[in-house]
């Protein structure tokens, strides 16, 4: 028969929770000439003198003992007794818990605290475990020890819901809790914790209701909820330290987009304690050199994420991408971002294919409400940092501008644009910026170039600078493409189509200067825009041929390049064909075997599209 009742001293309880004369289940911490020291729980201990010992025990052995008295100093004494087993019960002394938020622990330096929170990163350090923890009102560290290098509690993961006991410091200038303590919650119990803390993530990664779009635009109005839903989602990776990495095609419109959202989420991360200079991995920019995400750009993506997963316990990240991502080019890499569950987004404004919106959780285009590629990226991005962190607008006011006339716009939208700027900026100015990003990052290649670019684009409060070095890249580029247009014109071959459109091959393999500024894709952009000026009102479709590639410009025929090089390669199934981009800006590749073939049947499919009446 079960006479006796022994208490075990659960997490959180002090000396205040103790009564003399009851009997607890201890734990043997050390040992002394006088005594042995005897665990309670992992924040009380009391001394069992050497005359009060009963058995022989080991460190860490389980121990029966009773109170004997708490001195007013808050000293134990104890007596082991001896209760043979299964002749008594245990009852566990619970606390009643007084929960601290996060957002709270600068008011209490010094104190004891306790935390329900998610786990969102463990670092092993060369000292104590760092545990990242999440609550409804913040992130901040938790430091645990057990020895150097050693994991501390290995059956906390990531993703788990904890209860951490500990006191509040400050290191670093960064808050802390010194863990005394840390529990994993289960069942309802966590169930409870990870709904309120996910519900006051949801509010607070609401962007605010008093941003509206910066101009008049029935495409952005028309876009605004989806645009809304994106920066919601981008808000809560950073208030949960997922990291975000941000893939945009390497052009001025694409940079553009990048870095206002790259500007608006770096001053977000500040804005909530975190420190995106020494926890760079947070946020990275990467260009990507096609208009969609490429192979190349999701292995090394996957190979950097997964290595800092492993080394440095973070979470997967979010993949952002911008002015590239919503055709079918982008399958490939969306197949591997499903294998590893990857959360990706899309702001893009070349036309889009159904088929990839399945992978993606939100997916801003225009042409899903009736707009064109003439709302570019950078306009479209510009308005998603906005609703991220309003406070970077009047930094970032330019930028759509400078994104439109590098895309060559004649959407509406882009004239609004300007006229917020008017005073500020010009027209040429913009174009300026426009063209020195695209020479600086054609010699940057795949590195994001953080701070020339903002130099570039007068984001780093150096005006002079920013004169300086837009005047003397516009120069460099100006000099190479004029050396390059004065070497290419005089081979670029014309022929009038059944369509009457005019239609000039301009081989930018064997009469351009190679591996230099301009790329092929800018050449045959330079090529098209000198023979617009020449055929005023008139249609023009430029074709710039290398080997396996051509790069397609048109002003004036209805073309749609994405349904054009789709015909094509149901047609040729030998010649390797894929491609696409805008409808009327876009390139094709193929193999060169095939090259002859190919074009013949490009000059075919392009004379079957209508023309404008210019």
């Amino acid at each position: 028969m079960v006479n006796n009742m022994v208490y075990r001293l659960g997490p959180g309880c002090e000396v205040d929770d103790i009564v003399e004369g009851q009997v607890y289940l201890g734990k043997v911490q050390g040992f002394a000439t006088f005594g042995t020291f005897v665990l309670l729980n992992d924040r009380v201990k009391g001394l069992l003198h050497k005359s009060n010992i009963k058995s022989e025990k080991q460190e860490r052995d389980q121990i029966l003992v009773q109170v004997n008295q708490i001195r007013p100093n808050g000293n134990i004494d104890l007596r082991e007794v001896d209760i043979p087993e299964g002749s008594y019960e245990t009852q566990l002394v619970t606390k009643k818990i007084m929960l601290s938020r996060l957002s709270d622990l600068k008011n209490k330096v010094g104190r004891n605290v306790t935390i329900e929170a998610d786990i969102v990163q463990i670092k092993q350090t060369s000292g104590p475990t760092i545990f990242t923890i999440c609550d409804d009102t913040g992130v901040e560290d938790a430091a645990a020890f057990t020895e150097a290098g050693v994991r501390s509690y290995p059956e906390v993961n990531l993703g788990d819901i904890v209860r951490v006991f500990g006191e509040a410091t400050r290191r670093n200038n960064q808050m802390q809790i010194e863990v005394s303590d840390m529990q994993v919650l289960k069942g309802a119990e966590a169930d409870n914790v990870r709904s309120r803390i996910n519900k006051a993530l949801e509010a607070r990664a609401e962007p605010s209701e008093d941003v509206a779009p910066l101009i008049n635009s029935d495409v952005l109005t028309a876009l605004w909820p989806e645009m809304r839903k994106l920066a919601k989602i981008i808000r809560r990776s950073v208030l949960t330290q997922q990291p975000i990495i941000l893939r945009h095609h390497a052009d001025a419109d694409g940079i553009c987009a990048a870095v206002s959202v790259e500007t608006a989420v770096l001053q977000f991360i500040r804005d909530n304690g975190g420190d995106p200079d020494q926890d760079n991995f947070l946020f990275r920019r990467s260009p990507s050199k096609a208009p969609f995400y490429e192979i190349e750009d999701v292995t090394r993506d996957l190979d950097m994420m997964l290595k800092d997963n492993v080394r440095f316990g973070q979470k997967l990240p979010l993949i952002l991408l911008m002015d590239n991502g919503s055709t079918e080019e982008d399958m490939p890499s969306y197949k591997m971002t499903e294998v590893y569950q990857l959360d990706v987004v899309v702001a893009d404004h070349h036309h889009p294919d159904d088929t990839i919106d399945k992978y993606l959780l939100a997916h801003v285009n225009p042409y899903h409400v009736g707009g064109d590629f003439g709302v570019t990226a950078g306009m479209l991005g510009t308005e998603i940092a906005r609703l991220i962190n309003p406070s970077v607008e009047q930094k970032i006011l330019h930028l759509p501008s400078v994104a439109g006339v590098a895309d060559r716009s004649e959407a509406p939208e882009l004239n609004s644009y300007l006229a917020l700027i008017e005073g500020k900026y010009t027209r040429d100015e913009c174009k300026d910026m426009a063209l020195a990003l695209d020479y600086e990052q054609y010699w940057l290649r795949f590195n994001d170039g953080r701070e020339i670019v903002k130099d570039i684009l007068n984001l780093n409060n150096a005006p002079e600078r920013h004169s300086r070095l837009v005047t003397l890249l516009v120069t460099e580029a100006n000099a190479a493409i004029e050396d390059q247009m004065s070497t290419m014109m005089p081979h670029v071959q014309h022929q009038v189509l059944s369509s009457n459109a005019n239609l000039f091959l301009a081989d930018v393999e064997m009469f351009a200067h190679r591996f230099t500024f301009p790329p092929p894709g800018k050449s045959s952009g330079e090529v098209h825009d000198i023979l617009c000026k020449r055929y005023v009102n008139q249609p023009v479709v430029t074709l710039g041929l290398g080997p396996d590639f051509a790069v397609i410009r048109s002003r004036g025929v209805k073309m749609n390049i994405p349904q054009m090089v789709r015909s094509m390669r149901d047609e040729m199934p030998g010649a390797g064909i894929s491609g696409g981009g805008h409808l009327v800006v876009g390139s094709i590749k193929f193999v060169e075997g095939m090259r002859s073939q190919v074009i013949a049947k490009m000059i075919e499919k392009i004379s079957e599209f209508p023309v404008d009446q210019l």
